[in-house]
């Protein structure tokens, strides 16, 4: 067994555990996505190992033979810790911890330290401090050794690692006062919300899975300026910009945290506010990175999780992205998109024609108004700009005809 020494800046070298239920499953496809996962998280896989048996054991993850093999494995590559595919109970966590003898970590863990070092607004580090506390609530039986085993890394990052040493009272406590401050954060959205309904401009949410191409798209279309990576998770805190249309038309464009498989609970119960942007937006844009050869599988763990958050009912443009990326194979389909556009976005292609698609959505919403404006109402054709697609305006004597395309409230304003 390989002498481990306290050290900070001691490269982490992992190696990854799955569970195969059955032939065919995608175990390997998710283990390929957790390296990338591991990666970002700033860790080094040096193996892999896979069982295939019908249900995770309840109390090690993986058979005590499998363990066995483990062990070899780590002795071998020199690892200095494992990642298992699926969230640990404390008590896997633990008798892991004890029988290998090494660090011990979970996916939920690597995608909970990735958005403890992503976070940059304060909204951001509030929630991810609170998905982090709650995730140790619940292990705090199990995860003080397998934590204390290497000095550094993964699971030491962020606002709330420094409360594995707090006892489960002082925790509480804190996870309390977080969720005050967010409720302030959720009524501050919700005001947010309830002005953009009041000034009648529509909104859009921009889903998608984790690096498909959300903020480049944010970015192509209203110069957001925010960070777009070649990375998992490479934007975490949302983002709202103003998107100007053909007609004169205005659509804001609200981007929401990518979505991946196996999304931790504590992450959405945390992000709710933020996710449910996409409950509360007058359609959903949803963008696939069509080039991914895991692009069907992404794009159903997509609409699991906007069915989790009870988005249903919504008008949804999907947009097959990074089209200039795609190898000669069968192109995609999406059965449940009202519309779908192939783009790129990086480069730009196909993005006028999604401008053109978003201006007819904006009027398949609005009502048809031909009338004459008194001069004493001119103050409706400024919401009419605002909020409308003015065609044509004419200044009579008896006041301004005006030929525009309406949202239904306003309609019934200038009717009243």
């Amino acid at each position: 067994m390989p002498e481990f020494f306290e050290n900070n800046e001691m490269e982490e070298r992992v190696i990854l555990v799955g569970v195969s239920s059955q032939d065919g499953d995608d175990t390997e496809d998710s283990l390929d996505e957790l390296e990338e996962l591991v990666k970002t998280a700033g860790a080094v896989t040096v193996g892999r190992v896979i069982q295939n048996r019908q249900t995770i054991h309840p109390g090690l993850y993986i058979g005590s033979g499998k363990v066995e093999d483990l062990l070899d494995e780590i002795a071998w590559t020199n690892a200095t810790g494992i990642v298992c595919d699926d969230e640990l109970s404390p008590a896997q966590l633990r008798n892991l911890s004890d029988a290998l003898n090494v660090k011990v970590m979970d996916r939920t863990l690597i995608i909970l330290d990735i958005f403890a070092a992503r976070a940059s607004t304060s909204e951001g580090k509030i929630q991810v401090e609170l998905a982090q506390l709650r995730y140790r609530m619940s292990r705090l039986s199990g995860i003080g050794k397998s934590m204390s085993r290497l000095g550094g890394g993964i699971g030491t990052r962020g606002p709330g690692e420094k409360k594995l040493e707090v006892d489960r009272r002082l925790i509480a406590s804190r996870i309390s006062q977080l969720k005050r401050e967010l409720e302030e954060v959720k009524r501050h959205r919700e005001v947010n919300r309830v002005a953009r309904q009041r000034n009648h401009v529509p909104v859009a949410a921009i889903v998608g899975y984790t690096n498909a191409g959300k903020s480049t798209l944010l970015n192509a279309l209203t110069g957001a300026g925010i960070l777009a990576e070649d990375k998992l998770f490479a934007t975490l805190d949302p983002t709202t910009r103003m998107l100007e249309l053909p007609g004169s038309q205005k659509l804001l464009l609200t981007d929401t945290v990518g979505f991946i498989r196996k999304l931790p609970h504590h992450l959405i119960d945390a992000f709710r506010s933020t996710l449910e942007e996409a409950k509360y937006a007058d359609f959903i844009i949803h963008v696939v990175d069509a080039s991914n050869p895991q692009a069907a599988k992404q794009m159903h763990i997509v609409y699991e999780t906007l069915h989790q958050l009870e988005v249903t009912d919504k008008k949804i443009l999907t947009l097959f992205n990074k089209q200039d990326a795609i190898t000669d194979r069968e192109p995609l389909r999406d059965g449940r998109a009202d519309i779908t556009l192939r783009v790129s976005a990086a480069r730009g292609d196909g993005l006028e024609e999604l401008k053109d698609c978003l201006a007819r959505i904006l009027r398949e919403n609005k009502r048809y108004l031909e009338t004459v404006l008194p001069y004493d109402k001119g103050g409706l054709l400024q919401q009419i700009r605002e909020t409308g697609e003015l065609i044509a305006e004419e200044y009579l004597p008896e006041g301004i005809r005006i030929e525009a395309y309406v949202p239904p409230a306003l309609f019934e304003k200038i009717h009243a």
